[in-house]
């Protein structure tokens, strides 16, 4: 009956057959021969059987929990992205899609084995305490994350509304490790800010637009459409997008951001895995309705992931923006969720998103056509300028004493090209190597 039962259980791990025809053995699986495969199987089962055999605490010895932690071990191998969650943790990962949860608002990821900020949400409380991107999480509650995966990271971080949540932070670019005690809020996002025509010292003579889009939502391209709309009633000539500490969000918001600036059933990025059926590519909405082809810049930094580098990425590759910053934080995988019959299941990397220029973005980022960083002072300025609420003396004079060059650096490129448009020529980015990959497609 043991036996039965272990091969049951071996069963369950082996083969998923939950109506999407996926098995662990193909015939593109691996270079092992199944013969291999299977011979390594027997090694498994030995060990399983000695294990409930000879281990000294009967406790611990439960089926149940000794699968759990072999699918645990086998996904823990492959990336960092890749979790087994049990039937609670799922449960807590739906419950996470709410657009409000109870957390610290920073979104975090694993870069190199270490627990990695990728970007604070604005107006939380990691923003609030000055937490920046690429700052690394030692520890949380006194715990260290040294072993601790992505999964069990987010679960600490997250919680009821108003507990206290004690950090130890090490940040690479001072040298400084640090202790923050936050508390957990209900996160609630603006995902479109500071819409406004720049100044002339800025924009010069033309009437050049800024919008920021802190994060892509269910609503983003809709409240960026209004705010655009009412952007061209002023007289905008060309825009700005800052998509600096942006963390991404949805996949299908991001595309319809695009749809707002390239023509209907435009192919913005496109999936791949190992199987033919991952291939899948992402195109604008039919019916959308592209504003003017006014010249546009969009900001990037280390801080912008995700969906934000999917938008840039495409615009990119399209000819239909340049991008002035520095390159993004490189968060380009797909993971597909697989529930289990017992209610667990499976969160496992299955494609990479690439763009139309069929460039990889994952741990590789986009490179914007124009470079330009900033000193720690300048981007402390940047975050301070975004704080809702007054400042203290000495914060408004790092924010008084600090430019943007970036932004700058993008109303200069934006001027040059409006010159350039003013002169007969396109006013779109001039043609680049990119558009013949596009048209290869």
């Amino acid at each position: 009956m043991k036996r039965q039962f272990l091969y049951a259980c071996l069963a369950l791990i082996l083969v998923f057959e939950l109506g999407i025809g996926w098995r662990l053995f193909t015939a593109s699986a691996s270079a092992d021969t199944d013969e291999a495969g299977y011979a390594n199987l027997t090694v498994f089962t030995r060990a399983l059987q000695l294990i409930r055999q000879d281990y000294l605490d009967e406790k611990k010895l439960a089926y149940k929990d000794l699968m759990y932690a072999a699918v645990r071990g086998m996904l823990s191998s492959l990336d960092p992205h890749s979790q087994f969650m049990e039937p609670s943790d799922f449960r807590n990962m739906q419950d996470d899609t709410r657009s409000e949860f109870g957390g610290l608002g920073i979104v975090v990821s694993s870069r190199d084995g270490v627990l990695t900020i990728v970007s604070p949400l604005e107006d939380s409380p990691g923003f609030r305490a000055g937490l920046v991107p690429n700052d690394q999480i030692l520890r949380i509650n006194g715990n260290t994350t040294e072993r601790m995966s992505l999964q069990n990271a987010l679960e600490a971080l997250r919680g009821e509304p108003g507990q206290k949540v004690s950090l130890t932070i090490f940040r690479p670019s001072t040298k400084e490790t640090r202790d923050y005690t936050l508390q957990r809020e209900v996160i609630k996002v603006a995902s479109v800010k500071d819409a406004k025509i720049l100044d002339p010292s800025l924009a010069g003579n033309f009437k050049i637009g800024y919008v920021r889009i802190t994060q892509f939502n269910e609503p983003t391209a809709q409240e960026l459409a209004q705010k655009v709309d009412a952007l061209l009633s002023q007289g905008m000539q060309a825009l700005i997008m800052d998509l600096r500490f942006n963390p991404g969000g949805l996949l299908n918001s991001g595309v319809d951001v695009c749809g707002l600036f390239v023509p209907p059933k435009t192919m913005v990025v496109y999936t791949e895995g190992r199987d033919a059926g991952q291939h899948r590519e992402y195109l604008t909405d039919r019916n959308a309705k592209p504003r003017s082809n006014f010249p546009l810049a969009i900001l990037v930094n280390n801080g912008s992931a995700s969906a934000a580098e999917i938008v840039s990425g495409a615009l990119k590759d399209l000819n239909r923006a340049i991008l002035v910053g520095e390159t993004t934080f490189g968060k380009g995988s797909v993971q597909s969720v697989i529930q289990l019959p017992d209610g667990s299941a499976l969160r496992l990397t299955t494609a990479r998103y690439y763009t139309p220029g069929r460039q990889v973005i994952h741990e590789r980022g986009i490179t914007p056509n124009i470079v330009a960083s900033l000193t720690p002072e300048q981007e402390k300025a940047l975050l301070l300028r975004r704080r809702e609420g007054s400042l203290s003396p000495a914060e408004q004079k790092v924010v008084n004493e600090q430019r943007d060059p970036q932004l700058e650096r993008a109303a200069d490129a934006i001027k040059g090209m409006m010159i350039y448009s003013q002169s007969g020529s396109a006013a779109s980015v001039p043609p680049s190597k990119s558009e013949d990959a596009v048209r290869e497609r």
